[in-house]
């Protein structure tokens, strides 16, 4: 589509496939809940959409048909521990195995240098595939905690006008009652303007850390965003016990659970109550399915038998928000991802048979975690930028057969020139072997 590569600053792109969850116009959909639209585009922001727009002012750019998304919002990420997978693998692929790599990799490496340097290779791979908004977790245990805030608030002065960055204190749950570790922690997040979080476990600690969280989210007008039962015991129930204590302290504020594995490993009865609690409470759900299929229920020698991903299509059903992301990317926790919301979005299809029919399940890398964090974004709608990705697919089915490594990405109506990074960059960093 060579007609992208040197747009106007006004134009028309007409005959586009748009999922109709995502646009900002009712029109007729088809079988895969797409509608036929052209886009009129002018000083970088989308001032009309419709079926046949009659605009002879504006130059055409024929799209034949081809599937175009608005930006998407990965809403669950680990920037911090991004593409340390070289010097730090995971010797046998499990949890255990990759939180022991990960924490030793952090006491060894983690300088403002390091961190820095990474993170912004993350945020390149990100924006070359068309994302527009990103949560982050940081590791916010001891010193790390000043270190990696700074850091964050730096990058995010930097990708301002390119990426929305968001960031979510990261600690064990038990650390949440040591004062010396929490009240740091909380200052960080306070002066950055960050999410409260924490890795939720069954714990002694975690009804009464649930509850310190809660009252300093209430009292400083603050978000929550908590890891949660990335296990396959059944035995695992935080997701219930986070509910309850929204129910009890009456929070107002948004909250973001991830994971939720252990779920799907539970009674029906036991299911239905906590999700019946998780809908009352407005406790919205991230699933990391690519993450979680490579962790869970991996035993040496044996097959897995379960996909480690939670309830999409039950929680969904009760009107609980949920959405998928990246998690991970070449780290101990997963080996593989490039920030690539179209890949996670392909694959959480393929995992949790988000089809048959598709019906708004694009939602949950775009408009959805968008909402979540507050932003304008993941949507095709006038008045908003025009971030677009466009494939060269015609359809969703076609979308998710292949890689879609030949799509354009518009940013400010204008063609994206970026490519994600060489992976040599990081060769200078200290403990990289080079060429892993």
């Amino acid at each position: 589509m060579r007609e992208l590569d040197h747009l106007p600053p006004a134009y028309l792109l007409t005959n586009a496939r748009v999922p109709a969850c995502l646009i900002g116009a009712a029109l007729p959909a088809d079988s895969e809940g797409l509608v036929r639209v052209d886009i009129a585009v002018a000083a970088g922001r989308i001032t009309a959409i419709g079926a046949a727009l009659e605009r002879p002012e504006l130059p055409r750019v024929p799209l034949n048909g081809c599937l175009v998304l608005p930006g998407l919002v990965d809403v669950h990420t680990h920037l911090d521990k991004a593409f340390i997978w070289p010097r730090a693998q995971n010797a046998d692929g499990s949890f255990a195995g990759a939180l022991a790599a990960a924490d030793a990799d952090r006491r060894a490496h983690w300088t403002a240098d390091d961190v820095r340097t990474r993170m912004d290779f993350a945020l390149r791979c990100a924006y070359a595939h068309g994302t527009v908004a990103i949560r982050t977790h940081l590791d916010s245990i001891g010193p790390q905690t000043a270190l990696s805030w700074p850091v964050f608030a730096e990058l995010r002065e930097a990708w301002r006008g390119r990426i929305a960055l968001q960031a979510v204190a990261l600690t064990p749950i038990d650390l949440v009652l040591d004062d010396g570790e929490f009240l740091p922690l909380l200052d960080a997040v306070r002066r950055h303007r960050g999410v409260l979080g924490a890795v939720t476990y069954m714990s002694p600690a975690l009804p009464a850390g649930l509850d310190r969280l809660f009252a300093a989210a209430s009292a400083h007008g603050l978000e929550l965003d908590f890891h949660v039962d990335e296990t396959a015991d059944p035995g695992a129930r935080s997701l219930a016990l986070i509910a309850e204590a929204a129910l009890r302290h009456g929070f107002e504020g948004r909250i973001l659970t991830g994971h939720c594995c252990s779920l799907a490993r539970q009674s029906e009865d036991a299911i239905d109550r906590t999700l019946d609690l998780v809908a009352r409470a407005g406790v919205a759900v991230v699933s990391l399915p690519m993450c979680n299929l490579y962790l869970q229920d991996r035993q040496a020698g044996r097959t897995p038998r379960w996909r480690g991903i939670t309830l999409l299509h039950e929680m969904k059903a009760r009107g609980i928000e949920v959405m998928v992301a990246s998690d991970n990317a070449r780290d101990p926790f997963y080996a593989y991802g490039d920030l690539d919301l179209v890949e996670v979005y392909r694959e959480a299809t393929r995992i949790a048979h988000l089809d048959h029919p598709f019906a708004d399940w694009p939602a949950i890398v775009a408009s959805t975690p968008a909402a979540l964090m507050g932003l304008a974004a993941g949507r095709i709608a006038v008045d908003h930028p025009a971030d677009l990705i466009i494939l060269t697919a015609r359809s969703l089915n076609q979308a998710l057969a292949r890689p879609q490594a030949d799509r354009i990405v518009l940013r400010d109506g204008a063609r994206l020139d970026a490519v994600p990074p060489d992976y040599a960059e990081l060769d200078s960093l200290k403990g990289m072997p080079h060429g892993l």
